[in-house]
């Protein structure tokens, strides 16, 4: 099988740095395209509600700079010796639109970290990842983190 392009997602916490070796690895062996991807998971809507100093507008803004600010981050971090990428920063369902972006760019393999929740946790938060590998036509890698 040979990887053309490879969307990894991540969320910016150890366990996605951690996957992104595997993702990197891979793109490396078979010189692919590598997509990284972001998902800002869409706030809550709190027009009408009283938020003493910021407008809904400016908070979406505010997130969205703070997330391209850590997306500058990552690359710098991790990317220095490989140029064959593109980064997305997006709004959405983040397993939706990880698999959305997979399906649009053509991608044969989704990579992303996994938190291993169990339990309580997982009954209430679910998992971005598990839902990415239940829906996803694509190919996904999961990679958990050492505990």
């Amino acid at each position: 099988m040979h990887f053309k392009t490879i969307l990894f997602a991540t969320d910016f916490s150890e366990g996605s740095d951690f996957a992104f070796t595997s993702a990197l690895s891979l793109a490396r062996k078979f010189d692919s395209k590598l997509l990284i991807v972001h998902i800002i998971n869409e706030p809550v809507d709190l027009r009408g509600f009283y938020v003493p100093h910021i407008s809904f507008d400016k908070l979406e803004e505010e997130i969205e700079q703070g997330a391209e600010k850590l997306m500058e981050k990552f690359c710098r971090t991790h990317l220095q010796e490989y140029s064959n990428y593109e980064t997305f920063v997006l709004p959405g369902i983040p397993y939706d639109e990880i698999i959305k972006n997979a399906v649009q760019f053509n991608a044969d393999l989704i990579v992303l970290g996994t938190h291993g929740r169990t339990g309580l946790d997982h009954v209430l938060f679910g998992s971005t990842a598990e839902k990415v590998v239940r829906k996803s036509p694509v190919p996904v890698m999961t990679i958990r983190i050492k505990e």
